[in-house]
């Protein structure tokens, strides 16, 4: 059972479970008073973004969500809805997340522990593609037209 969950990527679950109540809880028992609102409604405006990003990500996944980074066995690559803009929503939802609980709760420990977690998502990443690539051919292509993160945005006016 546990080469299994190791084999499909499960250290980075277990990391990633450990790293996120870290910034949750950082947050809560060292909150800061950074003066004025601007904090709350900056971490307000990431949760709803972050909100957006995951259940954007989870409605269009279907069997193919897993909390392990290794794609399952006989999974397809999906490429449409949230995934036509980005490659990796559900990250960047959590990312979002834990941005905003920081900045909400303005905690300056929360939000350098919420930086630390991109180096780790982004070491994560790295691994989960390079699964993504064996597993299907045209993830290179797909990774060249859409970014990982955040969506390209397209100034107004601009014809393509």
């Amino acid at each position: 059972m546990w080469s299994g969950f190791f084999q499909r990527g499960g250290a980075w679950v277990l990391a990633q479970s450990v790293l996120v109540p870290v910034v949750l809880v950082l947050a809560i028992l060292l909150p800061g008073d950074w003066g004025g609102s601007w904090p709350r409604v900056a971490g307000g405006l990431l949760g709803v973004l972050g909100a957006f990003f995951g259940l954007a990500g989870v409605a269009v996944l279907g069997r193919n969500r897993s909390a392990f980074p290794k794609p399952r066995p006989g999974s397809h690559l999906v490429r449409h809805g949230i995934y036509a803009r980005v490659r990796h929503p559900l990250y960047t939802s959590g990312l979002m997340l834990t941005f905003g609980w920081a900045l909400w709760w303005q905690s300056g420990l929360a939000l350098l522990a919420a930086g630390g977690l991109i180096l780790f998502i982004r070491a994560k990443v790295r691994r989960e593609e390079e699964w993504l690539r064996e597993q299907f051919p045209e993830y290179p292509e797909y990774a060249r037209r859409v970014p990982a993160f955040l969506p390209r945005i397209r100034r107004c006016g601009r014809t393509e």
